[in-house]
């Protein structure tokens, strides 16, 4: 018998196999970008019947949305040596627009957090929200692994500065937020458990000094509703109050949408927003709940999936943290809604009415695009 000779491919049919699709290309990830556009279509649902049933809430939300998914694909063609390059400008620019909102910023109902530039106002804290991780990712990626003393000392004062510059505004919300988008980023570079450990020793031994002199009054008020909403309830204790009403009313499948009582009869306040999943909860009941945390959920086992493929430190390092993050918004703001935490001013993603805040969340998402394609691109 004669020997059996494999032959190969002519060579065009095998360029034209290796040849990348239109997909690989634009540097999209299907999977990811379908669960996004799920969430958003399930967030558009909500807040028209949260909003009062209001199509100019839903046209200027499908806006904004419109504007973030074009900006998401359009960062998602960025190079990740360039998201290296320009990570420190970034951060630069974005602490120098903090600056100017101390000194010529809007306010807004006893805060400072705006730049007004002719008819546009937006917020330079949002813009931290992907600064402080890009800038933190770069410095660490440029030095040994696990991060030593000096270099664990330094991203902590590249994170401090910004969060500082927002507390100040106040915002103590965006600002915690942000500091954990940081030490996601030094949690994804390996650092030490010393490190860790020492963080929540030094974390327990501030708690006093800061509850005497670092929170304001309202601040404390916060966390003392939490604990006991009942002790005020037509004043601090309220939106607790309401959200647990509407949620406890919901049941297991919901009144139906459109008839949620406690947004429709003005019980319930920022019913569009910061409380949407309260109305959420009590239309569509526990079911309603689970299907929301499960698209957050395939959302955020993508999102790591992503950080364990990564090719580079840095892109894992930002997988990581943005995904965390996102995970951080979720659990904030259902934890507040439900009365578990203190009443901060967290949007649930995708679903609460925002402009600028849902830009960077999905400019976020880009440099996950971004990371996901670096190794086919890399490749092909």
């Amino acid at each position: 018998m004669g020997d059996y000779v494999r032959q190969l491919p002519h060579q065009g049919s095998r360029d034209m196999a290796r040849r990348p699709s239109a997909i690989m290309r634009l540097h999209i990830d299907i999977p990811l970008l379908l669960l996004l556009l799920v969430l958003s279509v399930y967030g558009l649902l909500v807040l028209y019947s949260a909003s009062g049933q209001s199509m100019e809430a839903v046209y200027r939300q499908g806006r904004y949305l419109g504007l973030a998914f074009a900006v998401m694909l359009l960062v998602a063609q960025i190079n990740l040596k360039e998201f290296e390059r320009w990570a420190p400008w970034l951060y630069i620019g974005g602490v120098a627009l903090l600056v100017a909102v101390l000194l010529v910023g809007v306010g807004a109902k006893g805060a400072q957090r705006w730049l007004q530039l002719g008819g546009f106002r937006f917020q330079p804290a949002e813009v931290m929200k992907l600064a402080v991780p890009l800038v933190l990712a770069w410095f660490l990626a440029g030095r040994v692994l696990p991060p030593r003393f000096f270099a664990v000392l330094g991203a902590l004062l590249l994170l401090g500065l910004p969060a500082g510059l927002i507390v100040v505004q106040p915002d103590l919300g965006t600002s915690l937020l942000i500091a954990s988008s940081g030490l996601f980023v030094l949690f994804m570079a390996g650092i030490g458990w010393r490190y860790i450990f020492g963080a929540v020793v030094l974390a327990a031994a501030s708690a006093w000094p800061m509850w005497m002199y670092g929170l304001k009054e309202y601040q404390k008020q916060r966390i003392l509703t939490m604990f006991n909403p009942e002790s005020d309830k037509l004043g601090a204790g309220w939106n607790i109050i309401q959200s647990k009403t509407a949620i406890g009313s919901g049941g297991w499948d919901g009144k139906g949408w459109l008839q949620s009582t406690q947004s429709r009869l003005d019980f319930l306040p920022e019913s569009h927003t910061d409380f949407i999943i309260a109305v959420l909860a009590e239309e569509h009941g526990l079911q309603g709940i689970i299907l929301l945390v499960g698209i957050y959920l395939l959302i955020l086992l993508r999102g790591f999936w992503i950080g364990a493929q990564a090719q580079t430190s840095f892109g894992r390092m930002m997988a990581g943290s943005l995904t965390l993050t996102f995970f951080v918004y979720i659990f904030v703001n259902m934890g507040m809604v439900a009365g578990l935490l203190p009443v901060v001013g967290v949007p649930l993603p995708l679903v609460s009415a925002g402009g600028t805040s849902v830009v960077t969340l999905l400019a976020g998402f880009g440099v996950l695009m971004a990371i996901s394609t670096e190794k086919a691109s890399a490749t092909t």
